[in-house]
């Protein structure tokens, strides 16, 4: 039996999430009506576009341009803050609402989940229940979301990217010459900016070309990143739809960003970055950890991690920051790197760890952090950051 798989992906997740909040909050001004983004601090230089309105898309903005040449083609653009406080919540209410539905749900990002529907479709076809998803979302949460319908992850991503807003889309292995091959190879899942002009240069420019070029040329050219694009050419994934766990045996965040990065001091400022929320993340849960593991993948889709066990568990920022940061220090080797994270397993009840009564330093370190905390909760996640840390929102996936 084939699988039954949906990708259900947020539309323009950022800003209706951001909107949604502020009329919520009792503002008159729903922000998707209008030439908004949401953007990171442009007084830093690094101010970026993260997300945009229709309006402003209209008007030639881009996801990832700088602010300064956004407000060059819009002098009146507003400019609003991420709050991934926000983003979370939202995150989870449509996540619960996935999980009435099947128990295989996995979160593939903030703003996008995958379900296996395989054994959970009764009397109904997917196509009912991708509607359903659809409808409900719309009136419970008041943003829209697309659903591609596939027999596997890959194509059901693929088909969730088509047209835009609000739509349901499918991609069955017997649809792939029509709907898929006759894209730009740039369309394919995984095919990166660099990879491009490589494939471009030996004749490859839809996905179809490269579907039909000989695998074993692109393993040579490629490596193992050959064979990945061969087989996702070919609608070919056997990934599995992997739910949630209930009782997480760790916490991380990584970050694929938006330009590959070979400067260990921008490196270490994502990673402080990540290592706030993790802590934060942390302190939520009310647990603490022995293990802290910093992870990398480079341009070519190497991936691998350097991590260091602890003496004493810690849910301190200060404390998982500086050890991410050594690790870095320790494992780097100088290549232009896509994907970073911070990772700390080994987690154990902070009931379970007594601070000494003799170690005022991280007493104090605490208190500080539980204060921090406790504003974030109430003025948003934004509200304070490390001192001299990168904002965040400028290395954020984008979509």
């Amino acid at each position: 039996m084939e699988r039954q798989i949906l990708h259900v992906d947020v539309n323009n997740a950022f800003l209706s999430w951001t909107a949604i909040s502020m009329l919520k909050k009792g503002s008159n001004l729903d922000i998707r009506t209008i030439p908004a983004i949401i953007g990171g601090d442009e007084s830093k230089r690094r101010g970026i576009v993260l997300a945009k309105s229709p309006i402003a898309k209209e008007l030639g903005i881009k996801t990832a341009e700088p602010i300064y040449f956004a407000k060059q083609k819009c002098p009146d653009l507003q400019i609003f803050p991420s709050d991934f406080t926000i983003y979370r919540h939202y995150s989870n209410l449509l996540y619960q609402l996935l999980l009435e539905y099947t128990e295989k749900v996995e979160r593939f990002s903030i703003d996008e989940c995958f379900l296996d529907m395989t054994d959970y479709l009764g009397n109904r076809t997917i196509f009912d229940v991708a509607k359903e998803i659809s409808q409900r979302v719309k009136k419970e949460f008041g943003f829209t979301v697309n659903i591609g319908i596939a027999t596997n992850k890959l194509l059901a991503k693929m088909a969730s990217d088509f047209q835009k807003p609000d739509k349901i889309h499918t991609l069955f292995p017997q649809e792939i010459p029509t709907k898929m091959w006759v894209l730009p190879v740039s369309e394919l899942f995984m095919v990166g900016k660099k990879t491009i002009p490589k494939l471009e240069r030996m004749g490859i420019r839809t996905i179809g070309d490269l579907a039909k070029q000989d695998k074993t040329i692109l393993i040579h050219k490629f490596g193992k990143f050959g064979k990945v694009m061969w087989e996702y050419a070919n609608g070919i994934d056997a990934s599995e739809v992997i739910s949630q766990e209930e009782e997480p045996k760790g916490i991380g965040n990584s970050i694929t960003l938006p330009k590959d990065i070979q400067n260990i001091e921008e490196l270490s400022e994502v990673l402080l970055a990540l290592s706030e929320q993790v802590a934060f993340r942390l302190r939520k849960q009310n647990k603490r950890a022995y293990v802290v593991n910093v992870q990398l993948k480079t341009k070519d889709f190497v991936s691998y991690s350097h991590q260091k066990k602890l003496e004493v568990p810690t849910d301190s920022t200060k404390t998982i920051g500086n050890v991410a940061k050594a690790l870095l220090q320790e494992s780097y080797k100088g290549e232009p790197i896509r994907l970073i994270g911070v990772r700390v397993d080994n987690l154990c009840s902070k009931k379970e760890i007594q601070l000494s009564l003799f170690d005022t330093n991280k007493e104090k370190q605490e208190k500080l952090d539980q204060t921090i905390d406790k504003l974030k909760e109430k003025y948003g996640y934004n509200t304070i950051t490390i001192a001299g840390k990168m904002n965040l929102n400028d290395r954020i996936r984008f979509k």
